[in-house]
């Protein structure tokens, strides 16, 4: 088991200031086989480039802040409280359209974490 406290993500520094920081939390020293992270921070005005995964299934939390989820040209305002569920196959992308930073941390299947990324133009 592993436990990941949301106050601490809170509490992570951008190691890139003025652009989006988003490190792999790394599982794989306690046991984990087939579960990945990753912390995401999204500085004001900033996104995640539209992609997709080929098998990689993902499960995104809201921790602070206020972004946009494009999933398949549909958008929906995601916030603290909500629970992003990703399949394989879906085009997706994250945008942080408002004035403050956004932070969540995302869990997924088939790690290493750029190994299943397809940018989609």
């Amino acid at each position: 088991m592993k436990i990941i406290k949301v106050e601490d993500l809170r509490k992570i520094e951008n190691q890139t200031p003025g652009q989006p920081y988003r490190p792999e939390i790394k599982l794989e020293g306690d046991g984990f086989k087939n579960l990945g992270g990753m912390f995401g921070l999204l500085v004001a005005g900033s996104q995640v480039p539209y992609h997709y995964h080929k098998n990689r299934e993902s499960i995104l939390i809201p921790i602070s802040g206020e972004a946009v989820e494009i999933v398949e040209g549909k958008e929906t305002v995601v916030k603290p409280g909500d629970v992003l569920l990703i399949p394989a196959g879906e085009k997706h992308t994250t945008v942080n359209r408002s004035e403050s930073e956004f932070r969540f941390v995302e869990f997924f299947t088939c790690p290493p974490l750029a190994a299943d990324f397809v940018k989609v133009d």
